[in-house]
């Protein structure tokens, strides 16, 4: 992935140690974590709230989508607690903000950029404290994603490497923030209080396939602007393929289980990733169309 050089996004809160750490942070508010790729919580529930307006059915105009300034050189794998790590995420999230920006202005509606809190250990959002063992997660509450850069070498661990795939999963949780100004995540929640166990769960999964696809729709962009090399786009379906519900089950010594799942299988998170990327349609991301 051709991302050295590049425009950066001003949307970075660091709370690194090396950047003042964790200390000065207000009290929690509460409020519920939507969790994108945690490493040791794949059997939790995740509940979501948000507002704002549902704009699935609007599509971007491409040809308005900048991509910054462009240098050839690339880096297969983001070095971790770095400022190397830090620029190569605010270069990320500058590209989620070039990509949602058009298509909410499109639809008349404004994009309310999220935040992108880096930290260590363990960090206080509006959802909580919470600890890197649980992952990069989108905060409703704050209107934030919260990654501790040592998660990437978890997911090395998985098999899922090369600095798309890692790019992946910030465009997921940005996916997160989307839902949360559609208002679709406030629609979930009302539904998930309403409903058994097993139901919460599925639409649960129904939510992160969404970010999926969104992601998608974030590396078609990428692709258009051909800030892309040979095996990025593998890297980033092999991504989705190794954080499947079935996969982790597996990891962890169980059983497949699929009324435990809350993310989606690994076929599921393949197949709505891809959607996203060959449509580039937001309308075409509609996982909850069998609901209605």
């Amino acid at each position: 992935m051709r991302w050295k050089g590049r425009q950066q996004s001003n949307n970075i809160e660091d709370r690194r140690q090396s950047a003042g750490g964790n200390r000065n942070r207000r009290p929690s508010s509460g409020g519920m974590k939507m969790g994108g790729i945690g490493f040791f919580v794949m059997l939790l529930i995740f509940l979501f709230t948000g507002q704002g307006q549902n704009f699935l059915g609007m599509m971007g105009d491409e040809s308005q989508m900048s991509s910054g300034t462009i240098d050839n050189s690339s880096q297969s794998s983001v070095q971790t607690g770095t400022d190397n790590g830090r620029e190569f995420i605010a270069v990320v999230l500058k590209d989620t903000e070039n990509v949602w920006n058009p298509i909410f202005q499109n639809a008349g509606l404004r994009y309310e950029e999220p935040t992108v809190v880096l930290f260590e250990n363990q960090v206080r959002s509006a959802c909580g404290l919470t600890s890197s063992a649980t992952g990069p997660f989108y905060c409703p509450g704050d209107k934030k994603v919260y990654l501790d850069l040592g998660f990437f070498a978890q997911l090395r661990q998985m098999g899922v490497v090369g600095d798309f795939a890692q790019a992946y999963v910030v465009a997921h949780e940005v996916g997160h923030h989307v839902q949360k100004i559609q208002g679709i995540s406030d629609k979930i929640m009302q539904m998930q209080r309403q409903t058994s166990k097993v139901q919460a769960n599925k639409l649960s999964v129904l939510l992160e396939l969404q970010a999926d696809c969104y992601a998608g729709i974030w590396a078609r962009q990428q692709a258009k602007y051909k800030l892309l090399e040979d095996g990025d786009i593998e890297e980033a379906i092999n991504a989705a393929g190794n954080i499947g519900d079935d996969r982790m089950q597996k990891r962890a010594g169980q059983y497949v289980n699929p009324d435990g799942f809350t993310h989606g299988s690994s076929a599921q998170r393949v197949e709505w990733l891809k959607r996203g990327m060959i449509s580039g349609n937001p309308g075409d991301c509609d996982t909850f169309a069998g609901l209605r």
